[in-house]
Formats: C-alpha cells, sequence, structure tokens
C-alpha cells in the first residue's frame, strides 16, 4: 500500500492494479486519480506526457489493442470514470515469459481500480455498460509513426471477451492477426 492506492501485483512483471482509496461523507467522495511519488514504487517512470479522455455510448464495444513502439513505448495508467470496462493489457515484450498472455480486470465507477500498464503491452477494452469514460495517464507523447496493434480477435490472444465484439473502428478491425514472426518489441 502506498499513499492513496492499495496495489496488487499481477502474475506480469510491472502490471498493476490499482484501487484507489476514497475519502467519503455527506458531501460525496475524493480520490487521488495519479500520484508520481507513490506510483515511482510500483514503475511509473516519470511525470505525465498525456492525459487522453474516451467517452463509449454503447455496451459491447471494443477499442485496441493499442501500443507504442521505442523510443517512444509509454506506461500508462487506465482509471474508469463513469461505466463499466473489461479492460485488457497484452503483453507483447520480446523474451518475457509471459510475452502474448494477458491479463483482463473489470475497471468501473463502483469499484475505484485504475491498471498501470509498463512499456511493451497493448491495451484493449470492451464497454461493459453504456456511456462509459475512461482517462488515460500515458509517460510518453503520442507519435503516429511508433503506433502498432494488435487485432482484438486474433485467436493467437484467446481473449474470452464477455460480449461479441461490437462497434469496432474501421481502423481496430483492420488489424492483421499475427503470425509466427511477430516477436514482440525490444525495450
Amino acid at each position: 500500500m502506498t499513499g492513496r492506492f492499495n496495489a496488487s501485483r499481477t502474475p506480469f512483471s510491472g502490471l498493476i492494479l490499482l484501487t484507489r482509496k476514497r475519502l467519503a461523507d455527506d458531501r460525496g467522495h475524493l480520490s487521488r486519480l495519479f500520484d508520481a511519488e507513490g506510483l515511482a514504487a510500483y514503475g511509473w517512470l516519470g511525470g505525465i506526457a498525456q492525459v487522453n479522455e474516451t467517452v463509449t455510448l454503447k455496451r459491447g464495444t471494443a477499442r485496441g489493442f493499442h501500443f507504442q513502439r521505442p523510443p517512444v513505448a509509454d506506461a500508462k495508467l487506465v482509471t474508469c470514470l463513469r461505466g463499466s470496462v473489461l479492460d485488457v493489457a497484452v503483453d507483447i515484450r520480446k523474451g518475457s515469459p509471459t510475452f502474448l498472455q494477458h491479463f483482463a480486470v473489470e475497471l468501473s465507477e463502483d469499484n475505484c481500480a485504475s491498471l498501470l500498464i509498463p512499456q511493451g503491452f497493448a491495451h484493449g477494452f470492451q464497454t461493459l455498460s453504456d456511456d462509459v469514460q475512461l482517462l488515460y495517464a500515458h509517460s510518453a507523447p503520442y507519435q503516429a509513426a511508433s503506433e502498432g496493434a494488435l487485432n482484438l480477435a486474433d485467436p493467437r490472444l484467446s481473449i474470452a471477451w464477455p460480449l461479441p465484439l461490437a462497434n469496432l473502428s474501421e481502423r481496430d478491425s483492420s488489424h492483421a492477426m499475427l503470425d509466427a514472426a511477430f516477436e514482440g518489441i525490444d525495450l
């Protein structure tokens, strides 16, 4: 436990499930979404280069799997502010003992959970409710030339999505399936 977070390590090196502690009274509550000093104990390497928000209107919608290649590979802190999602991180670190395995967890406004995703993971999610709002803190700025992606339906990843994949963007549905030549990314 560090500061305003309870942390649970996952079977994946560097991938941490955080639960925010809420300070509540009759007016409502306060929870800390980001704490550089507290998150440093779990591998956050510095400040925030970008903060992004997604709002997804329909249940079952899937987005991802996106990642950034070095030299701008980024860590992400993903938080659900409204609704709920199945949040999934896929290990794509070359040589990792958990290469191409995934970790999936429900993030919701009710459970106060966030996922701290280190460099070398692809990230995606599926909405479990309508009207979902996610907030992402990124350790490095987005650069289109360094972007990579995996297909959400790739059978090699063995993701058990709770709902049929729906409302995929043209971009996300066109990501190639992995082939035997994919060795991951070097960090």
